[in-house]
């Protein structure tokens, strides 16, 4: 892993900003739809999700009180547009009962934890793994903490600022160590590296010429 300064994270972060704009995301009415949609979101993509999520909205299920009362096969029929339904049913099933038990399905007393104690409790669900564990904790819960995705892995490691190698956490440990820990940064940027890696830094073929990061060079130099 190469020792990024600050200004060079921000400079990318400022590329993608003015080329793609503010993103808005997660769209969601409320945190809790925003936890479901994390779970809902693995293995798939957004638009998926957002068919299952309605269904969730039109059954009137999208509720921890409701979640929990109706039963796997009906959850799972409901968020089939998701794909891998009967699984995701249960890891929902699993996460609504440690949301029932922490705090009788209260997100703000959820929200009344600290981030590392949080995160070991959704770690420990099944089901739940870093990825969803963190952007539920950055996106629902507000906390600052560093999504890390595939695309995150991708872009960074096309400008050689990590190894193509490297695990969740030293990434995250990458972003959180060398930039302000502010929830609002953490969410934009995070949006704005899917934008560029889902419209330009494609995983075959990508289009490097058109990149808003095109010009952006590591200066090891400056360090």
């Amino acid at each position: 892993m190469k020792k990024a300064i600050p200004t060079e994270l921000l400079d990318i972060y400022n590329r993608l900003y003015a080329h793609f704009g503010p993103r808005h995301w997660w769209p969601a009415e409320n945190p809790f739809e925003v936890m479901i949609g994390a779970i809902l979101t693995q293995n798939t993509a957004w638009s998926n999700v957002e068919k299952a999520i309605a269904n969730l909205k039109r059954k009137k299920l999208l509720s921890p009180q409701k979640m929990k009362r109706v039963h796997p096969r009906t959850l799972a029929v409901a968020i089939r547009p998701s794909g891998f339904y009967n699984e995701k049913a249960k890891k929902l099933k699993a996460f609504i009962k440690f949301l029932i038990l922490s705090c009788d399905g209260n997100i703000n007393r959820l929200c009344s934890n600290g981030a590392a104690t949080l995160r070991k409790k959704l770690l420990n669900i099944k089901g739940i793994g870093e990825e969803t564990a963190d952007s539920i904790l950055l996106y629902a819960l507000n906390k600052p903490i560093f999504v890390v995705d595939a695309y995150t892995k991708r872009v960074f490691a096309r400008h050689r600022l990590i190894s193509e190698d490297a695990a969740y956490g030293e990434i995250q440990k990458f972003f959180m160590n060398n930039l302000p820990k502010k929830v609002k940064l953490f969410n934009e940027y995070h949006a704005l590296i899917v934008e560029a890696g889902k419209n330009y830094c494609k995983k075959n073929n990508p289009l490097c010429e058109i990149c808003p990061l095109k010009d952006f060079k590591y200066n090891e130099n400056m360090v």
